[in-house]
């Protein structure tokens, strides 16, 4: 039997090709850029700082604000600048996916601020971008009980496979967003689109949680590759 292929080439569990860099900003704390496939997405980090107004602010700990936002030029047609419902949306689904990772009663009266900037949209932006944002909070030094990393499962063409592209998210029957703490093994975002059996849901659920955990060992390579190139140039100078 010939083993099954998808249009792009890769098999039903394997993953886009990743590339991560971090510390790219020099105005931002943090800042972190990734691509998945074809998806690229540009976060800044800006934070723990004053909050304005300032009756925002609170005593137990740092608010944090999230802002994702698809560029004009992001997809085929030229997406309007104001931000859309599903934007609106996806900025709080982001930030609650990340909230628990962060330290935040470290930084009381305080906000902490990420932006996110898809540059190009091919599909999984919400999942690269929760990516990207954790890699970011990190640079910027914000305590972390764990990196997030997020990945998403879903059915199409009636298979269930691993980190749909554009095409395979726009025809396909399902999607399964998720974000992980692997260290706690503790799933901070968990959406559904579309319809799966208990059977196919199962399916795709381990098979995004087997996304992210590799995902995750790449964010962990991404920072050490960083600090440890930064290393070497205080060192040389």
């Amino acid at each position: 039997m010939k083993e099954f292929t998808r249009h792009d080439g890769r098999a039903a569990d394997e993953l886009r090709p990743i590339k991560m860099q971090v510390g790219l900003l020099d105005k931002a704390d943090g800042s972190a850029y990734i691509e998945q496939g074809r998806t690229k997405v540009l976060v800044a980090v800006y934070g723990p700082r004053d909050v304005h107004p300032r009756h925002l602010a609170s005593p137990e700990g740092a608010i944090l604000r999230c802002r994702y936002h698809m560029a004009p030029f992001s997809t085929e047609e030229r997406k309007p600048p104001a931000p859309s419902r599903r934007e609106i949306e996806l900025s709080k689904v982001i930030r609650e996916a990340l909230a628990p990772s962060a330290f935040l009663s470290n930084f009381p009266r305080t906000a902490i601020d990420i932006f996110a900037e898809v540059l190009q949209a091919d599909g999984g932006t919400r999942c690269a971008s929760v990516t990207a944002c954790s890699l970011a909070l990190a640079d910027a030094g914000i305590p972390l009980r764990d990196l997030v990393a997020s990945c998403a499962a879903g059915k199409y063409g009636g298979r269930i496979l691993l980190d749909l592209d554009s095409v395979e998210d726009q025809e396909g029957e399902a999607d399964l967003p998720l974000a992980l703490m692997p260290v706690f093994d503790e799933v901070s975002l968990l959406q559904m689109n579309g319809l799966l059996t208990e059977e196919e849901f199962k399916e795709a659920f381990n098979l995004a949680l087997e996304g992210c955990k590799r995902i995750y060992e790449l964010q962990r390579q991404t920072l050490k590759e960083h600090y440890a190139a930064a290393t070497r140039i205080t060192e040389e100078s």
